[in-house]
């Protein structure tokens, strides 16, 4: 087995899936850092542990499916699948999608740049009724290391560039509609592993108007300026170009922000 997928399955199996956050000392570096939606969660006993456990006490019965692995030896991609019943909302149920990236030192994991579709979440336990979770993958455990490409790698930065993600799965599915009137990306972190990219940026732009989730009045809210999206994903890359894969992006960070009362850190939307 290759060396970090036999990692990441402990991270999966022994520590997710158990909720045993002993395990965290073991595959964790004491400085590990959590990098989601903007928020940089910094240290694996102050602040990592923490909120881990409340996950797992939010949903109690908290199940971790993995979709997908990608390596390169020296990087790892996970794009799962989390799903469970929670506490909070009379064990309403919800599945929700997610993609992370992670770094290591040879031995144990240093850092995680991640999404999870928490927008989906919310939807699912207000309305109750939750999407199917996504088919785990075959044989994760087995998937093998592939060099780096670096032409793949600049088929995605120039995808990412252009700044309409097209050609891939959205979020859950259920809309492809674009969010940001994107003027700028910003990558955050980016590698491959033979034809397929996992990368975590950012979208810098004023709201396109074009989700029904955040329609003109959500528009008109963020007074026209600049907003972020937070997103990660990972793709296909095939002829020059990018031919398929899946992206999460944080709504409901977005969301918040644009709720945020005017003069409250992250007003708007912005940063």
């Amino acid at each position: 087995m290759e060396p970090f997928v036999a990692l990441m399955r402990r991270y999966c199996v022994d520590y997710t899936a158990r909720h045993d956050l002993t395990v965290c000392d073991d595959i964790m570096v004491p400085g590990y850092t959590l990098h989601m939606g903007g928020h940089h969660v910094a240290g694996r006993d102050e602040a990592y542990k923490p909120a881990a456990a409340a996950q797992f006490r939010q949903f109690p019965g908290l199940c971790l499916t993995v979709n997908e692995i990608i390596c390169s030896g020296d990087r790892l991609a996970l794009r799962f699948s989390e799903h469970g019943a929670s506490s909070r909302h009379g064990g309403a149920q919800a599945s929700w999608r997610g993609i992370g990236l992670y770094q290591w030192d040879g031995r144990r994991l240093t850092g995680n740049f991640v999404e999870q579709d928490y927008f989906s979440r919310r939807r699912q336990l207000a309305d109750g009724t939750p999407e199917p979770v996504e088919p785990p993958a075959i044989a994760p455990w087995d998937t093998l290391a592939a060099a780096p490409d670096q032409e793949a790698e600049n088929v995605a930065r120039d995808w990412l560039a252009a700044g309409n993600i097209t050609g891939v799965t959205v979020d859950d599915g259920r809309t492809a509609h674009r969010i940001v009137a994107a003027e700028r990306t910003e990558i955050d972190d980016l590698f491959s592993a033979g034809s397929k990219v996992a990368f975590h940026a950012v979208q810098h732009g004023p709201l396109a108007g074009d989700d029904p989730a955040f329609p003109p009045e959500a528009v008109a809210a963020a007074g026209g300026g600049q907003v972020l999206l937070h997103f990660a994903g990972v793709v296909s890359i095939a002829g020059g170009r990018v031919i398929g894969g899946r992206v999460i992006r944080d709504r409901h960070g977005l969301a918040r922000r644009l709720a945020a009362p005017a003069g409250a850190p992250g007003a708007g939307g912005r940063a």
